[in-house]
């Protein structure tokens, strides 16, 4: 292997964010299992670099949502949302809802990863909008793209879950050129109309 492109986090990896938002320079204070681990990769690929010259690069993603995202278990908070909300159900919001999240849509991720496989250094990006969405802001905006009536229903907080959370893209700007294309409302919108086929079909 010539480079090492990594799927890391740049959400979980922060932990709670000290300024907002957050640079690749803030402290990385994971609180959970998952942030602890892509920041452990992180300091794996530093080695690899400095002792076996493996060029590489961590892309830390913020909250990426789309088309085909899995809407069963835990992640992913958009196709949970819409997939219950076209099917009927009444989703659950953890907590107060007021917890912010930096919602990135799935093709402009793609662009970041293909423009880190022409990039020849070794470099951390954020890939973000920089910009900050509540859970109850997301719920009411694909209650109304999906056309449902579902109540908007709170349940206990999550121990350990983030209260805000948003990345600057500023370094990604600069060196690779990056910047997102696609706003919430627009990708919401495909993201809703994705899983209202698939129900139809």
């Amino acid at each position: 292997a010539k480079k090492f492109i990594f799927a890391s986090t740049g959400g979980a990896i922060y932990g709670e964010q000290e300024y907002f938002p957050a640079d690749e320079a803030h402290p990385v204070n994971p609180l959970s299992p998952y942030g602890t681990a892509k920041l452990a990769v992180e300091k794996y690929l530093f080695y690899y670099r400095a002792v076996h010259g493996l060029e590489n690069v961590s892309l830390r993603y913020a909250n990426i949502y789309g088309p085909r995202q899995n809407p069963h278990g835990e992640a992913g908070v958009v196709a949970i949302f819409s997939s219950r909300m076209l099917s009927g159900g009444e989703p659950l919001i953890n907590g107060d809802g007021r917890q912010t999240r930096d919602y990135t849509y799935v093709s402009d991720v793609v662009k970041a990863n293909m423009l880190a496989l022409s990039y020849h250094e070794s470099g951390t990006f954020n890939v973000g909008t920089g910009i900050e969405t509540d859970v109850n802001e997301l719920f009411r905006r694909i209650r109304q793209l999906s056309g449902s009536s579902a109540g908007e229903r709170h349940g206990p907080a999550k121990k350990g879950e983030q209260l805000r959370s948003v990345l600057d893209n500023s370094r990604i700007r600069k060196v690779l050129g990056w910047k997102p294309a696609v706003d919430i409302q627009t990708g919401l919108q495909k993201t809703v109309e994705f899983f209202k086929n698939r129900l139809t079909r």
